[in-house]
């Protein structure tokens, strides 16, 4: 099995790349479109000339390879990409061949965040717009579209591991709640810049508590991203109802 699991910056995607990098049944890569999207856009991220060396930039080739089978003999791979690296002209034939998967996470969590790192965010920056649009696209070329909240994954890790793995046709494995401090082999050149709190991580944080204060320009663009955030949110897995039961 291949999952595209579809998210944007600062979503819990590395941690959920790590759960799923920590079974001996799965190869990960960590966003394989990232020099080509930083060669096609012309943007300057942190890091840009070493991102663009250390991957390949050609997108076919990526695509060939994202629908190809895991490397190293593995039986199954997972594939971390960042909704807003598929540019328009990137071939797309290669989602016929994977199992799709979006993972949300509330705007003014995302851009609190992402600010942190990289300044002056933009809305294609943080990928909502792409994300529903991806969401939009495989489901209308017939193909399942599983959508999982990060704040669900946070408060109730192993429950909705377990929901996840049901939906896509998954064994559960325990050894996704956990890995090992430091990073994953499968990182990219970037993590310097971007990971350093989820390589200080043994497993997912608990909950979240309340909604950060936003200064008027962030706050601007999260209410612009916040109802695309809603029309996914109203596809995502539900809790299970003893989890539910257990927080109300």
């Amino acid at each position: 099995m291949n999952i595209a699991m579809w998210s944007g910056p600062r979503n819990l995607s590395t941690a959920l790349m790590y759960a799923f990098g920590a079974r001996r049944d799965f190869d990960v890569w960590d966003e394989p479109f990232y020099a080509a999207y930083l060669q096609r856009s012309g943007l300057a991220h942190p890091m840009r000339d070493r991102i663009i060396a250390a991957g390949d930039p050609d997108p076919g080739a990526v695509a060939r390879a994202c629908a190809a089978p895991a490397p190293n003999g593995a039986a199954h791979f997972y594939q971390k990409h960042m909704c807003h690296h598929m540019l328009p002209g990137i071939d797309r034939a290669w989602f016929s061949a994977v199992s799709h998967v979006f993972l949300i996470r509330h705007p003014a969590r995302v851009l609190a965040s992402y600010d942190r790192k990289r300044e002056a965010p933009t809305l294609d920056d943080i990928g909502f717009r792409q994300q529903r649009e991806i969401f939009a696209a495989v489901r209308d070329a017939g193909a399942p579209a599983v959508v999982i909240d990060s704040a669900d994954i946070r408060r109730a890790p192993e429950a909705m591991l377990r929901a996840l793995c049901d939906a896509i046709g998954l064994d559960f494995d325990p050894a996704m709640l956990h890995w090992p401090a430091g990073g994953h082999p499968r990182d990219g050149v970037w993590a310097a810049h971007w990971y350093d709190a989820v390589h200080r991580s043994t497993g997912f944080a608990g909950p979240e508590g309340d909604l950060p204060d936003l200064p008027p320009a962030l706050a601007d663009l999260c209410a612009r991203a916040l109802p695309i955030y809603r029309d996914l949110a109203a596809h995502a897995l539900a809790v299970p109802k003893e989890v539910s039961d257990d927080h109300d």
